[in-house]
């Protein structure tokens, strides 16, 4: 007979829980939640207590069926999802669902696996918990928030801005952080400096090395223009050069701590290119379990959704051990090296590291995907690297006198590599000098003078790295919510990435400018971070659920009241700018259509200018008319015609407006694929807005599809076209199974 039924979350969490548990117990996944508020209603009874309505999820009725079948005859039931806040809320309603279940009475227990080896699952399943009610208290709370802030606020700017958008209490703020950036990008002025470095070389002890001019009779010296620069210059060529000082000093530096969810976002975002997003993905999965030949699956990670850097005694052990047999025992740090709790940390699970340091990247490379071999080699080695002794250098720093002016240069040798043989964090560092042995009192000689020009830069956009560093240290959100948060500005269009970085849409400014103007606390980073400390304390029981909920939704549904009555109409007015209307000199307005923001008259209907536009780095609007490469001239005027963006999207319109009014869709190159027609695609809109290709012989032709196009011969079937499907050319025959790399075209 069964122990019992284990439920946890994933398939493949179930599969390696099955191998080390064996027929002792039976196990089952949930695939998840299975409940959540409604989507189409608020779902939340703010008159009575702030009660939720959780429903259960679509298609998770087949799902909680067979959880029922399962426990019907099982007396223990161990609740396994992940151990954590949103876990907890999952065992919750799995748990309230089964106690509903005909048959015996059953005892339900909490099972918080931190790491699923079969040590540390047999150790789990050997001290299992109750149902904690304050760590479920305090994701309801999370959700409640979420969902009063999103219902009410989202609403208002599908009235007066767009529909379809979305503000969210955490989501905002980052959005905030990124817009606001913005804003110093494009009010920052440059401001000329300049520096000057002398070339030098002791006699008989070459290579040359760089010193940069410090100080002028004992006072920092700031240089502002050319002349002042070249009458600097021209002064140096006269001195003579004599070493003043020269300062040697042994430095080390430690290696980093173990991962945690947001450093591993960070390193991930930095090293590998990898999305916030795609890192917690294959995260989960390296977490849940690999399979590892004949041993089956392995989970090779820790769980991977932390802010504690602290480590088991076991495991630094175990580190220390490998260290000192890969690399020698001068490699091992003297002592156990254990890191400093953070400021905010709830510490409630390990740091992430390998569940055992034999599996090494090259032993288990072979069972795992090039990018699940990336980060688990990211992971691994940080691990290692954290048990191991410090990197030293030697670092000299020597002043040199020239006259009146003082130079500096610095140089550094390594005497013992430590942890950088194995992790080196590879950020970058200022190029310092390869010196030659130098003393007091040595005179040297000048090769040349260099003087550069600079100019101050403004502060960098973010990256996804630095944004989830900015909202670390501020105490917004918690890092398993930064992946969702980053996603969700970009699918809502507020954003772009540009090399990388975040550079905020016209329509992301807006909507930031609207929230902050009409809920200047909420959207406050401050306001965020107090919250987050309140959802702890709920979860440590000082505050309880309904308390909390009161204190915010009191000032915040005055808010919401004044924001319906005070917040202006883009939709009606839209967005003033200082550009006058090249047809009737009216003022011209940003609008937003279905597929994105235009310029458009303010006397419209009357007049129905329109034109695309972009902002220049100082967020200054040009109006922009793009000439359409291959396309032919108006077929009335015959002037070039350019691409424009409308209510409905892009389409083609003669540059001789407003004397010429001709428009037509947008062609793609590419010819129709329907036997005996001579048509080609064109870009067009459906009613909703969604763009879609279909012949310009319409209604003669009408062939149509959702895809883009591409104008290239299946290799397998003859189609005449292909289209894009994400990173892959698919055929359009849907009999025909053709898919290409997209580079193949």
């Amino acid at each position: 007979m069964k122990k019992g039924l284990v439920i946890v979350e994933s398939p493949t969490k179930a599969r390696t829980l099955s191998r080390y548990l064996g027929r002792d117990f039976a196990v089952k996944a949930s695939v998840g939640h299975i409940k959540d508020l409604p989507k189409k209603e608020l779902g939340v009874d703010v008159d009575n207590g702030f009660t939720p309505k959780y429903v259960v999820i679509h298609g998770k009725g087949k799902v909680i069926k067979e959880l029922k079948q399962a426990a019907q005859n099982a007396e223990e039931i161990y609740l396994a999802p992940d151990p954590d806040r949103e876990g907890e809320a999952i065992a919750w309603h799995i748990a309230e669902e089964l106690q509903k279940t005909k048959g015996k009475p059953r005892r339900f227990h909490r099972v918080l696996f931190k790491e699923l080896t079969k040590k540390g699952i047999q150790e789990a399943m050997s001290h299992p918990v109750e149902l904690d009610p304050n760590k479920y208290e305090s994701q309801k709370a999370r959700r409640v928030l979420d969902r009063l802030v999103g219902y009410e606020v989202s609403p208002l700017l599908w009235q007066k801005v767009k529909s379809g958008l979305s503000a969210g209490r955490v989501q905002s703020v980052a959005l905030r952080l990124i817009c606001e950036r913005e804003k110093e990008i494009r009010a920052f002025r440059p401001e000329e400096y300049w520096t000057i470095d002398a070339q030098l070389k002791k006699p008989q002890a070459p290579p040359p090395f760089k010193a940069r001019l410090q100080e002028f009779k004992g006072e920092k010296l700031k240089i502002s223009d050319e002349k002042g620069a070249k009458a600097i210059s021209k002064e140096l060529e006269g001195c003579r050069f004599e070493v003043q000082s020269v300062q040697t000093r042994e430095i080390k530096r430690n290696p980093p701590p173990p991962f945690i969810t947001s450093t591993l976002q960070q390193e991930a975002s930095r090293r590998l290119r990898f999305s916030a997003k795609k890192t917690m993905q294959i995260a989960q999965r390296l977490y849940e379990g690999v399979e590892i030949g004949e041993e089956g699956p392995v989970g090779l990670i820790t769980y991977m959704r932390t802010d504690s850097t602290r480590v088991s005694d076991e495991a630094i052990k175990a580190a220390r051990a490998y260290i000192a047999a890969q690399f020698g025992e001068d490699y091992v740090e003297k002592g156990a090296r254990k890191f400093k709790k953070g400021k905010l940390a709830q510490d409630a699970h390990e740091a992430i590291r390998p569940t055992l340091v034999d599996y090494s990247p090259e032993k288990v490379k072979q069972y795992l995907s090039p990018d699940e071999f990336s980060l688990y080699e990211l992971i691994w080695k940080r691990f290692l690297a954290s048990q191991m002794s410090p990197a030293l250098f030697d670092q000299t720093r020597v002043k040199i006198k020239a006259g009146d002016y003082l130079f500096g240069v610095t140089g550094t040798r390594m005497k013992f590599p430590g942890f950088t043989v194995l992790y080196d964090e590879g950020q970058e560092r200022a190029e310092e000098e390869q010196l030659p042995l130098l003393k007091a009192g040595d005179v040297l000689e000048l090769v040349k003078i260099d003087p550069k020009q600079h100019f101050t830069q403004p502060p960098p956009r973010y990256t996804e790295a630095s944004l989830i560093k900015t909202l670390e240290e501020k105490g917004i959100g918690r890092p398993s919510t930064y992946a969702t948060i980053l996603s969700n500005i970009r699918q809502r269009d507020y954003v772009r990435m540009e090399k990388r970085h975040f550079v905020p849409t016209e329509l992301g400014m807006i909507v930031t400018d609207l929230l902050v103007e009409h809920f200047p606390t909420l959207f406050d980073t401050g306001f965020t971070a107090h919250m987050e400390e309140r959802l702890d304390e709920v979860e440590s029981g000082k505050v309880t659920y309904i308390n909390l909920l009161k204190d915010f939704y009191g000032p915040f549904s005055k808010s919401i009241h004044r924001a319906r009555q005070e917040m202006r109409s883009l939709k009606a007015q839209g967005l003033e700018t200082n550009l006058k209307c090249p047809k009737c000199s009216a003022p011209l307005v940003i609008r937003y259509g279905r597929s994105g923001e235009f310029i458009a008259c303010s006397r419209y209907p009357d007049c129905t200018f329109s034109s695309d536009f972009e902002r220049d780095e100082k967020g200054e609007i040009k109006l922009v008319e793009k000439e359409v490469v291959g396309v032919r001239d108006c077929p009335r005027c015959g002037r070039p015609m350019v691409l424009k963006r409308g209510r409905y999207g892009e389409f083609l319109a003669c540059s001789g407006y407003p004397g010429c009014e001709t428009t037509m869709p947008v062609p793609t190159g590419v010819s129709c694929p329907e036997d005996g027609c001579d048509g080609e695609l064109v870009k067009k809109y459906s009613r909703g807005g969604k763009p879609f290709y279909g012949c310009n012989r319409f209604p003669d032709c009408k062939f149509a599809t959702w895809d883009e196009p591409v104008a290239k011969e299946c290799p397998k079937c003859g189609a005449k076209i292909m289209v894009k499907k994400g990173n892959h050319l698919k055929c359009i025959n849907k009999k025909c199974n053709a898919n290409l790399p997209l580079t193949s075209t």
